[in-house]
Parts: C-alpha cells; structure tokens; sequence
C-alpha cells in the first residue's frame, strides 16, 4: 500500500498536493533514479523540474519566493521522495537549509539566495561535520578569523551533502577557539569563492545518488556580511533547528519502511516455495504482520510529531527520540524485508537492495542513533 492518506495531519488540500507529488515523481524521478545512481548526483534538470512544480522550500516567504506554506506540505514531499526511493537532495535544501536562511540569514543573504532554491537554481549545502568532528559538533576545529575587510576560513569538511554540486554552502566554523560553544559562527560561502575547493566525491555504501563530498577551505577569504547570524550563535542557531533536520529524516524513515514493507509483502505474495506462496506460511505472515503493526503505529506517532512542530511544541527530545524510534524501526522493516527476498534480496536488480543499502546510514546522520539516547536519557535524568 503506499503511504496512507487518512491520517491526523491531513486535510483535503495536502492530499491535492500529495496527488501532484506522487504523479511528478513518477514522471520525472522514478525513471531517472537508476542514472542518477550510476552517475553518483541527482542532475540539476531536475532540481529545475522541482522548482518549477513548487516542491522545494515551500515553507519560505511569497517575499523570497516561496509558497509560504507551513511544514506539513514539506512532510508530503519528503514522505513522497523517500517512498520512491530517493533519500537525499530537496529534503536537505527544503526541510533544514533553507530554513537558517529564514530564521537566521540578513535580509541581503535572503533576497540572494532564498529565490534561488525555491526555483532549483540554485543548489545548497550545509558544511558540519569533519574528519574528527561528527555528532560532537563543539569539537570542530575549521576556524574563521577576522581581517581587515572581512573573515579568512581555514580547514577541512566531510560527508557533505551536495558538496560537489552546490553553488553555496554554510559553514559551521570556530571564531573563538577559548569560548567553547559559544565561540561557534556560521558563515555562508559562495562555491566560486578562492581558496574553496571540493575534495573527492565519497565512495558510500548506499544512496550513490547523493552526491557526498569533502569540502576544503584554505585562506578562503569572505566578506563580513558572509557571517549568517550572529557572531558566536552558530551552535545555538544548530540547536534551534535541529529539531526540524531530525523529523525530517524520521519523515524518510516512516516512508523508506512502508516501500519496503510493500516491495516485501508483493513478493511474498507472488513468490512460490514448497507448493504454497511465501506469504501462506506462518513465518512470513508474522514477520509481516509484526511490521504492519509498528508501521500503524509509526504513522500515528509522526503524524503526532508533525503536528507538534507545525505549532511550534516539538522539543529536541522529542524530535531525537522520533528520529531514533523511526530509523530504528526503518532498519529491521528494511532489513527482514530483503531477509523475505532470499537470494533474490541481495541482487541489485530487485528495488529492496538499494533500499536496505540507503537505510543503513539513517542511523548515522543528523545524530547518531547512540547520540540520540543520550539526548534523550539526560532529557529524562533532569
């Protein structure tokens, strides 16, 4: 079944919206994805193609281009792209990105680069973790001192999303390496900027369509109006959207293990093994049926967090528990899944091997799932 349109944070437009999102998708993504994988990027046509039909950022402003919509509309085509099969690329640019614009960047940056990505001309990407600096963000040693007429960057990035296509990226940087996080700025960089230069695009496990790069800085020299925010808020600015970056990946979650559910309970269906089908024999109709229940509960659950955040009450507790619990369950969904495959689960031919590879690393990003208990369990120890 695809992803279910009855639900507590749906209205009748959302679902109008749902119903051009699904037909756009399987129009001008679906029979791409496969190119896209070997091509290790999604292609800038379709960004564009994104832009025109109003998928990305529909959150910001009418003034900056934008729908002005509020993030329920963002959840629809996150859920959408992730139950195709794509895991990267608009949710990244349209669910956190855009968003410390918004919330954080001067009325120039906004009017410069808010249209942009609204329209797929422009492409984005956020600049966090380092080689020795993942989920401990204050331990980042990419430093941004002043000069005469502005601020010199020095140091190096990994694991960045769309680091060798983005025409503009933010960097998380120490302006005070004494003052701990509060010596932690953001800085927008244009890619053309002299001493910006993308290292190797990454050679990943799965989603090969995220283009996943390092990012160097090297006397990269920026204006003082390249500084989003405040001097030394950069970490704070993080925490306070960081809770949107988590749902939204358990957005992808819930998604990724409905498609894998689904692509699991059609080939037990179909498939034939002692004279009965795979899906007539007890073990596979309770495999089944123990994830049915944790999907039911799944969608009730984000559908609760949705709704929270969309009023403004989701905490950063909560929003890390709800990334945990639904990349936690996408991984035995995703994984029992390929198990009810056999053999045939492990060929790349069949839609669920690509999905178990790209679930994998959901555990991973925006907090690791052992980061994530611990924000929770301090949470609970206060």
């Amino acid at each position: 079944m695809p992803i279910p349109l009855d639900r507590a944070c749906q209205d009748e437009d959302l679902v109008i919206f749902r119903d051009s999102v699904r037909a756009f998708l399987h129009e001008h993504l679906v029979p791409h994805l496969d190119r896209f994988e070997q091509e290790r990027e999604i292609d800038r046509a379709f960004w564009r193609q994104c832009g025109d039909a109003g998928l990305l950022c529909p959150t910001v402003p009418a003034a900056y281009g934008g729908l002005g919509l509020d993030f329920r509309y963002n959840a629809v085509v996150t859920e959408e792209l992730a139950y195709a099969g794509c895991f990267a690329g608009p949710p990244l640019q349209s669910d956190i990105i855009c968003e410390y614009f918004v919330a954080h960047g001067s009325e120039a940056q906004k009017r410069r680069y808010l249209p942009g990505m609204v329209d797929g001309s422009i492409i984005a990407a956020i600049a966090m973790s380092e080689p020795g600096a993942g989920s401990d963000l204050k331990a980042i040693r990419t430093s941004a001192r002043r000069d005469s007429d502005g601020w010199v960057i020095d140091g190096a990035k990994t694991y960045i999303s769309a680091g060798q296509q983005c025409d503009v990226v933010i960097v998380l940087a120490t302006t005070d390496p004494g003052a701990g996080a509060r010596g932690i700025s953001l800085f927008v960089v244009d890619a053309d900027t002299a001493g910006f230069t993308r290292g190797n695009r990454l050679d990943k496990i799965g989603q090969h369509y995220a283009d996943t790069s390092e990012l160097f800085f090297d006397g990269a020299r920026v204006p003082a109006s390249a500084l989003l925010g405040e001097e030394g808020q950069g970490f704070v600015q993080v925490m306070q959207l960081i809770a949107q970056e988590r749902l939204s990946i358990a957005i992808m979650a819930q998604a990724g293990a409905q498609r894998a559910f689904d692509e699991a309970s059609a080939f037990a269906a179909d498939r034939r093994a002692f004279g009965q089908r795979l899906i007539d024999m007890q073990n596979a109709r309770f495999t089944l049926a123990r994830h049915a229940a944790s999907l039911q509960v799944g969608w009730a659950h984000l559908d609760h967090c949705i709704g929270r955040h969309v009023r403004g009450e989701l905490s950063g507790a909560e929003a890390s528990a709800a990334k945990l619990w639904h990349t936690e369950m996408q991984w035995q969904v995703t994984d029992d899944a390929l198990q009810l495959h056999g053999g045939a689960g492990y060929m790349n031919e069949y839609a669920i091997a690509r999905l178990w590879r790209d679930a994998r690393v959901q555990r991973i990003y925006g907090g690791t799932s052992e980061i994530l208990m611990e924000i929770v369990g301090r949470e609970i120890a206060r």
